[in-house]
């Protein structure tokens, strides 16, 4: 390896297990040499989150919930006492009812797409508030998007507005962040067998006709995905902001299925 992340130290928040994007993106960075803090929340994620955290090399798991501020404050304040400032924080964290993510998107509740909101796009830039506290020389927020944001997907109902937003805040916080020299990007994964992604509708017809029909011929992989993160971490991302990157196998600039599949 190239040692592209050597001497920058940072958090991953949303890993669920080693086939989550987080934990690709965590991997890769730490074999270029990133030193790592993971997130968590609840004392069953901890424990499944643990084993991949030794694995490369770290021993610091913070409990985040990121619907509570005193968590946040909490965690932020663990985060500082080991560190006295971070190169970049990875926000992987979504959320919606699964019940709602088959069916029609006019069916979705009030309820559930104020939650879906807060916690896969309010929660970024609350994250990102407190962490540009602690990147006095610059950094790197990242967060995770998905094209069902500006395409009708099958399903995926309340979280492609939910991700729409995301996309938006991104934007917002690389203008606003970038007076203190810190980027703030999206990467746009086209679907992965992720439990995220799971529970989608139809996620694996989603997956196979992706994966039929991307011009690479086949879906991104979780070292795709990783490798991108490190550009944009790295100092090869220094003038990279305001972006959604999407790593898809090239399904993006589709406007029909290929002629085999018609």
């Amino acid at each position: 390896m190239a040692d592209l992340m050597k001497g920058k130290r940072g958090l991953v928040m949303g890993v669920a297990n080693n086939r989550s994007i987080a934990w690709g993106i965590a991997s890769a960075m730490a074999a270029e040499g990133a030193e790592l803090a993971f997130s968590y929340q609840g004392e069953a994620f901890g424990q499944r989150v643990k084993p991949l955290a030794e694995s490369v090399g770290s021993d610091f798991l913070v409990d985040m919930d990121v619907t509570d501020e005193a968590s946040l404050d909490a965690g932020f304040a663990a985060l500082k006492e080991r560190w006295d400032s971070i190169d970049f924080v990875v926000h992987a964290i979504a959320y919606s009812d699964k019940n709602e993510l088959t069916g029609r998107f006019i069916n979705t509740s009030r309820d559930n797409f104020k939650h879906s909101l807060e916690i896969s796009c309010f929660s970024f830039i609350d994250v990102a508030r407190r962490a540009s506290k602690m990147m006095p020389n610059g950094g790197t927020l990242l967060t995770l998007t998905y094209q069902g944001s500006n395409r009708v997907t099958p399903y995926y109902n309340v979280m492609g507005v939910a991700k729409a937003a995301l996309e938006s805040a991104t934007r917002y916080l690389a203008n606003d962040l970038g007076q203190q020299g810190i980027r703030v990007n999206a990467i746009s994964p086209g679907p992965m067998k992720t439990l995220a992604g799971a529970a989608i509708g139809g996620a694996r017809k989603t997956f196979k006709h992706t994966a039929a029909n991307a011009p690479l011929g086949d879906n991104a992989t979780l070292e795709a995905v990783g490798g991108t993160a490190v550009y944009l971490a790295s100092d090869y991302g220094a003038c990279t902001s305001g972006e959604i990157i999407t790593v898809d196998g090239g399904f993006h600039v589709l406007g029909m299925p290929q002629a085999d599949n018609i």
